[in-house]
């Protein structure tokens, strides 16, 4: 896979903020905007998710991640994390409570946390109007995803474009992994940073929804069952067996 020079860095942008979770998605953002923008910061959210340790692991991965090209070093710039606990009470799903991660009623699956995205991106743009930063990166997917209708092209482009309008200056919404599957993103690390950033994910983000750092595969930690470790596991299947 050729790594594509993103829209945004081919027109001069500023500088990117990353919305950075320590999973593996929002990891691999982070190696894709060290590799395009010149100028790059991050932003995380405590949303009073269950799977609270993701809290910790972006921080192990961000400071991991500055030890494999001397380049990223020098571009990677601040961060800063968001109490927006009162809004994951007010959007109370399975990833906010001692929920069952199972079909709703609604067609969408308990995990889904209503307007999550919307709300992330809000608070993102105006962290980055502040720094001075005309571009959001995040790890949205409509390719390999859950169904959560904030993840689509369609309700990110409206975001960028009414983000845009309030803030009276041009945003862009950077989402490199929109249209890859789950095995085309571990491709995407391996292009972006080679084995070493690969190694990294695996060892140390997290994306398990119930928070296991206990149980060790060959595509990381988590219980291996819920959602999020299923997708996973099978992206790196389908990548490691390609």
């Amino acid at each position: 896979m050729a790594v594509q020079a993103s829209k945004a860095a081919a027109h001069g942008a500023k500088g990117a903020l990353v919305l950075f979770s320590g999973g593996q998605d929002s990891a691999v953002c982070l190696a894709h905007a060290l590799t395009h923008y010149p100028r790059v910061e991050t932003i995380g959210f405590d949303y009073g998710q269950r799977h609270r340790v993701e809290m910790e692991a972006r921080l192990t991965v961000r400071e991991a991640m500055t030890a494999l090209q001397p380049e990223w070093a020098t571009r990677l710039g601040g961060d800063v994390t968001v109490d927006i606990s009162g809004y994951g009470q007010l959007a109370e799903s399975a990833l906010t409570s001692e929920r069952v991660i199972e079909m709703g009623e609604s067609g969408l699956p308990t995990s889904f946390v209503p307007g999550r995205n919307l709300v992330f991106l809000v608070m993102a743009a105006a962290h980055a109007w502040r720094r001075g930063l005309d571009v959001l990166v995040g790890g949205m997917c409509q390719t390999d995803y859950s169904g959560y209708p904030d993840c689509r092209e369609d309700t990110l482009k409206a975001q960028e474009r009414a983000l845009s309008l309030g803030l009276d200056m041009p945003v862009t919404i950077d989402t490199p992994l929109m249209f890859l599957t789950k095995g085309e993103t571990w491709e995407l690390a391996q292009t972006l940073g080679g084995k070493p950033l690969v190694d990294l994910i695996v060892e140390h983000s997290h994306t398990c929804y119930m928070g296991d750092r206990e149980h060790r595969h060959d595509w990381g930690y988590g219980c291996g069952t819920c959602p999020a470790c299923e997708l996973r596991a099978a992206g790196w299947k389908e990548w490691a067996g390609a």
